[in-house]
């Protein structure tokens, strides 16, 4: 039986298992749009194409599963570019479809027609330019399995006009991808287990360093298992939090330009790192000529690329991690190691506590109140979606994640506007999940239009405005480097409580410390979409801090003595 392009295309998303779409529609994408009535798919409309790609990544990175957007051609296909970038910044699984205008006129300038393959080169896995309904069903199934292959990225397959209302007959299985590795002789990452154990078995102060991948590979038990057999204490990455569980005794917390003040002294001091998953990014090391001088290093990632790419290891192996630590297991010596736990114990002081009970309540509304009585309010069981900028970072302090896939946001590129969207794509995908915003007031505004998508969807998400009138990360660096000269950086808001109620969303605003709790205990029980207004302190900051470029233990420390031991 024969099949238009455009009944291809959807077919083959059913046979790839999907069942949410995020997007928007226009006139080269129409004949899929047409088609997408006779499958059993749900299409949620968004109000903004970025936000359909930021939606597909929260999907995917809740869910573990492949998310999709679709947008038309020209603008619709551009606007998705940030959120490509976004995807591909922090290996995270999505397939965008986009329309194009008839093969015939592509390279006339004709209405809304963009190179949208040549533009997203660089910033997808891989991306396909369709012209005929024949290469239709390839395409896309080719499309899936790039995506979710070795390290996961996103991919495009860009349709045009023509090729979704053509026909054809489909050998589905002859459609079927046939997926080869291939690499660069010359890349490293053909290091040897032994030499890894050897190098483990005979460390006096080992950390490992756990990343994003630890929860892309489903290693999450075998970390455990090796830092429990090693006695090793694990460090984290940002987008590595809730791969190993908060409350665990060997995670000291995150690393890096605003982690633990404790953990960039272990690194180091470190003798030997293992990394894990991880790629070594300026955020987690800081001045590349002094970082971990001591250490020798140990990478294990399975893109060949990022071995020896920031940082020169002593053994580099280039494979799945969950395999290779399987393959480690079974040799790695039982230790106590106890002199270094010692010595990290004596770095962490007091200032390992970060209790409701010891954060300053002097009045004001502080940020850090707001985000530990979230946590634990919600019992830490919540998937938090995260914006970027300071509330990104004590979210990351001061929520303490005990699961995998519960904290979504934007490492890599740090894009401002991904929480709400991505957001709805993780309540999408996890739908019995309760989910939480954490959100500046500057990236709010960004894609706050999505406030739409929620309402029609009738999603129940919550939404946590951290406001405080300005651009909050930059307004800090500012105040550091740049004398308190603000330029551009205060904030004219909205009531933003009035804007979610013209939505129809429950709204309310907070200004004191005592009403945070009835706030979030409300916005919880009416079982659909709320949003809170906390109007916290404008100048504070986060605490501890590595200027960009130095040295990773020379960190700025917050002044007050009384707030230090909560905060730093």
């Amino acid at each position: 039986m024969k099949l238009t392009g455009a009944q291809i295309l959807w077919e083959a998303m059913v046979r790839e298992g999907v069942t949410d779409i995020f997007g928007y529609p226009g006139g080269a994408i129409l004949p899929a749009y047409d088609a997408m009535l006779g499958y059993p798919i749900r299409h949620i409309l968004v109000r903004h194409e970025q936000g359909a790609t930021h939606m597909a990544d929260g999907y995917a990175r809740a869910s573990g599963r492949v998310g999709v957007a679709i947008a038309t051609s020209g603008p619709g296909a551009t606007n998705m570019v940030t959120g490509i970038a976004t995807a591909m910044m922090d290996s995270s699984p999505i397939v965008c479809i986009t329309g194009q205008v008839g093969s015939k006129l592509i390279g006339s300038d004709a209405f809304q027609e963009t190179d949208i393959t040549g533009i997203t080169l660089p910033i997808t896995k891989h991306n396909y330019l369709v012209t005929r309904a024949e290469d239709v069903a390839p395409a896309v199934l080719e499309a899936f399995a790039v995506a979710k292959s070795g390290r996961p990225g996103p991919v495009l397959v860009d349709i045009t006009k023509d090729a979704q209302q053509g026909s054809c007959e489909v050998d589905w299985a002859a459609a079927e991808p046939h997926l080869t590795e291939a690499y660069d002789d010359a890349l490293p990452g053909d290091g040897d287990y032994r030499e890894a154990v050897e190098l483990i078995n005979a460390a006096e102060r080992p950390l490992i360093l756990a990343g994003h991948g630890v929860m892309l590979s489903g290693a999450e038990r075998e970390i455990l298992a090796l830092a429990e057999q090693a006695n090793i204490p694990i460090a984290v990455t940002l987008l590595g939090i809730g791969g190993v569980a908060a409350s665990h005794p060997l995670n000291l917390g995150m690393m890096g330009m605003h982690g633990e003040a404790w953990v960039n002294h272990a690194i180091q001091e470190a003798d030997l790192l293992i990394a894990l998953g991880m790629r070594f990014d300026d955020r987690v090391t800081g001045n590349l000529k002094t970082y971990a001088p001591t250490a020798r290093k140990i990478h294990v990632d399975i893109d060949r690329a990022e071995l020896n790419k920031n940082v020169r290891v002593d053994v580099a192996i280039a494979k799945d991690l969950r395999s290779a630590l399987v393959e480690w297991l079974p040799h790695v010596t039982r230790r106590d190691r106890v002199e270094w736990h010692g010595r990290i114990d004596a770095l962490k002081g007091d200032s390992a506590v970060r209790d409701i009970q010891q954060l300053p309540d002097d009045g004001h509304l502080y940020a850090a109140h707001v985000i530990n009585d979230l946590w634990r309010l919600t019992e830490g069981n919540a998937i938090v979606v995260t914006d970027v900028g300071q509330h990104q970072m004590w979210e990351a302090q001061y929520y303490k994640h005990e699961r995998p896939r519960s904290l979504v946001t934007s490492g890599g590129l740090g894009t401002m506007g991904f929480a709400l969207p991505a957001a709805i794509g993780a309540k999408i995908a996890c739908p019995d999940s309760e989910v939480w915003v954490v959100v500046g007031d500057g990236g709010f505004q960004m894609t706050m239009a999505e406030l739409a998508t929620v309402a029609q969807e009738q999603l129940d998400v919550n939404i946590a405005i951290i406001n405080n009138g300005y651009l909050g990360m930059v307004r800090q660096w500012q105040e550091f480097f740049y004398g308190k000269r603000y330029a551009a950086t205060p904030l004219m808001n909205p009531d933003f409580a009035k804007l979610a109620e013209a939505f129809g969303i429950a709204a309310t605003t907070v200004t004191k410390r005592s009403d945070v709790a009835d706030a979030v205990h409300a916005a919880r029980r009416v079982k659909r979409a709320a949003l809170i207004d906390f109007k916290v302190e404008q100048e504070d900051s986060v605490y501890p801090m590595v200027p960009a470029g130095a040295d990773l233990h020379k960190m700025i420390r917050r002044p007050s003595p009384i707030v230090e031991t909560a905060a730093d």
